[in-house]
């Protein structure tokens, strides 16, 4: 059957005059400029199929067979030429679309989710999607390489969740591109190798290894999710072998060839008359204490021997000697007597001990804050009751207190000057009997008030599990015991000298601390604070002086980096004191002439803080000091004196500017002059 049209034909006219193919029977194509929309609705005669036209499709093609062909055959030439002129058509429920290109990536039905799975794909130029999953390279690289193959309407996504892309283009497209891709996702990394080694020992060759294969072991290709996969080499030593995995084919071959090259026996004479003694030099471990540590686990090896044949019993414990191993304090080494293998298993055991043990930064607050106020108040008289000559003559008054803060004490020490007037406002009248000026009346007004805020912050860096103590005061002396010779001298009897015993103590700020770190992090600490100081008013005394003590004593656990409080006291002292005549003391206002009234009150909060922080390597302790070092710098720079033109002296010492000076394990700084 012979299918064809003019540009002269209307669209419905060729819908009309189009016969309906019969199943099996080919059909030959003979379109000469027709009309897109007339050659969609032949078509959908042909194929038995509802075809809608998009508005937006406009334009004529030719379309020509020179034998019959199949209907998908004719379809699949109708799509490609479809395909030349920017439209597609697709399929959506049993419905053919013919629609522009860069709407067919909405519209399209066709999914494929397996992997690998082309199969279901639709025809060559029919715009389906698919989605590839990617078992070693990222989704996220192969978007670039793959995006210049995909024709500009259609889409490539990646989805770095579940590493897979998601391609809509056409189904010849996609074939392509799944092979692109099968060649691409695979695996940048070796397989983990295990190479045994016959002499050389594993812990001492993998970091030469990793050292000789340089910048190449460091620079590799990137995987799934931006990993990178680098060369790395890890001792065995229980069986002396190494666990290598590398970036690539070429780097195995490379670490086979070193390993193969060093892994070779000593040669004659080497150790010279040492044979198997082995010196092990220690980086961070004390070697007396390591010895000590290694011999006791030592002679706990106990091997079972079993006993000859016709023996009853069971086997027997007979304890190895083992190697024999000394300390040199002064290279800070191991010597080891031992064969090979108990030298390697030995030096297992000393590589986990010699590591670099943490440190911890202690800082303390210890803040103290006393207020004191006292207020005093009395009026006191004293009057003869009488005239001068009578036979009887009466005194009425009030007197309160001692010293100079009672009327008659300074009535009769005014003349002498041995009394003068207690501290605060006094008032007095005097009147004049028999030509003599006598204290009469007496009024003392006094308020007193005192603070004080003392606060001290002791730090100290110690090692993990080592006791630390720093002490931060004076070296009083306490007299303990003392002799005098109060008999007579005698030139028959020896001299006798007096003496005293004396014992001195530190009074002050101590602290010791001894802290033990965790494996989470968490800081473990037996702490001893003691503030101690010595009251001024007992210097003199002649038991010797009185000191204030207070002692905290505690285990905590704290945080790295983290604030604990440690105790705190709390006082709060009142005291209050009334002197009165009875009965006219007690009258409101007009009592006051009769009393004198003291009363005080002393107030104290002390509380202690610490925070450690633990300082792992060397850049955190160089940091750690650096911030302290700046710190008492500044202070310094900032209490420089006033200039002077009368004084020459007008600069104190400050410390000098720290250097920085790089090494091997980064920078260093240090201080310069």
């Amino acid at each position: 059957m012979i299918i064809g049209a003019t540009g002269s034909f209307s669209t419905r006219a060729l819908a009309q005059t189009a016969p309906a193919a019969k199943a099996g029977e080919g059909v030959t194509l003979n379109f000469q400029g027709a009309d897109i929309e007339a050659v969609a609705r032949t078509f959908a005669s042909i194929t038995g199929r509802n075809v809608v036209v998009d508005p937006r499709v406009k334009g004529t093609l030719t379309l020509v067979t020179d034998k019959p062909v199949s209907r998908a055959a004719a379809l699949g030439q109708f799509v490609a030429a479809l395909r030349l002129q920017g439209f597609t058509l697709v399929e959506s429920g049993g419905l053919y679309k013919v629609v522009p290109e860069a709407e067919a990536k909405l519209q399209s039905a066709g999914v494929t989710i397996q992997e690998g799975d082309t199969g279901n794909l639709p025809g060559s130029n029919q715009i389906a999607t698919q989605i590839f999953k990617l078992n070693f390279e990222s989704a996220n690289n192969l978007v670039p390489v793959l995006r210049p193959l995909i024709s500009p309407n259609n889409t490539i996504n990646a989805n770095p969740g579940n590493n897979s892309l998601v391609i809509t283009d056409y189904g010849d497209n996609l074939r392509r591109l799944s092979l692109i891709i099968a060649a691409l996702d695979v695996a940048n990394a070796t397989d983990v190798e295990v190479i045994p080694l016959q002499h050389a020992l594993a812990s001492d060759l993998a970091p030469l290894v990793l050292r000789l294969l340089g910048a190449s072991a460091s620079v590799a290709p990137t995987g799934v999710g931006g990993a990178t996969f680098t060369t790395t080499v890890v001792a065995e030593s229980r069986s002396n072998a190494l666990i290598a995995r590398a970036a690539n084919g070429a780097q195995l071959a490379l670490l086979r060839s070193l390993v193969a090259k060093l892994d070779q026996p000593e040669a004659a004479g080497q150790n010279g008359a040492a044979g198997n003694i082995h010196v092990v030099y220690l980086k961070n471990a004390d070697a007396t204490k390591l010895a000590t540590t290694l011999r006791a686990a030592m002679s706990g090896n106990v091997a079972a021997v079993a006993a000859p044949a016709g023996t009853a019993g069971a086997p027997a414990q007979v304890a190895t000697t083992g190697g024999q191993i000394q300390a040199d304090s002064a290279t800070n080494s191991l010597i080891i007597t031992a064969p090979e293998p108990q030298y390697r298993q030995l030096r297992a055991v000393i590589d986990k001990l010699d590591a670099r043990r943490a440190q911890v930064f202690v800082e303390s607050l210890i803040a103290e804050v006393s207020v004191e106020k006292a207020a005093e108040f009395g009026i006191q008289w004293q009057g003869p009751l009488g005239k001068a000559g009578d036979g009887v003559i009466g005194l009425l008054g009030t007197n309160f207190g001692s010293g100079g803060k009672n009327i008659i004490n300074l009535a009769t020490g005014a003349a002498a000057g041995t009394v003068a007037p207690a501290r605060g406002l006094n008032f007095g009248a005097v009147q004049q009997t028999n030509g003599v000026y006598v204290l009469g009346f007496l009024a003392r007004f006094l308020e007193d008030s005192g603070s004080g805020n003392v606060l001290s912050t002791p730090n100290l860096l110690t090692l993990d599990n080592e006791e630390a103590k720093i002490v931060i005061g004076q070296n009083v002396p306490f007299v303990t015991g003392q002799f005098t010779n109060t008999g007579s001298g005698s030139s028959n009897t020896g001299t006798v000298n007096p003496f005293q015993t004396i014992e001195r103590k530190d009074v002050g700020l101590t602290l010791k601390v001894k802290p033990q770190i965790s494996e989470n992090g968490t800081v473990k600490m037996a702490i001893y604070q003691e503030v101690s100081n010595v009251l001024p008013s007992s210097v003199n005394a002649p038991n010797g002086p009185t000191t204030n003590k207070r002692t905290i004593e505690s285990n905590v656990l704290v945080e790295d980096g983290a604030i604990v409080v440690l105790g705190g006291l709390l006082q709060d002292e009142y005291a209050g004191n009334q002197e009165k005549v009875p009965g006219l003391g007690d009258v409101p206002l007009f009592g006051n002439l009769f009393k004198n009234e003291a009363r005080s009150r002393k107030k104290t909060n002390l509380m202690v803080f610490l925070r450690p922080v633990v300082v792992r390597d060397v850049r955190s302790t160089d940091k750690l000091s650096m911030d302290r070092y700046d710190l008492m710098r500044s202070g310094m720079q900032d209490a420089q004196p006033v200039p002077s033109s009368l004084v020459p002296i007008n600069a104190a010492p400050v410390l000098p500017a720290p250097q920085a000076r790089t090494g091997e394990a980064g920078s260093v700084k240090s201080m310069g002059q």
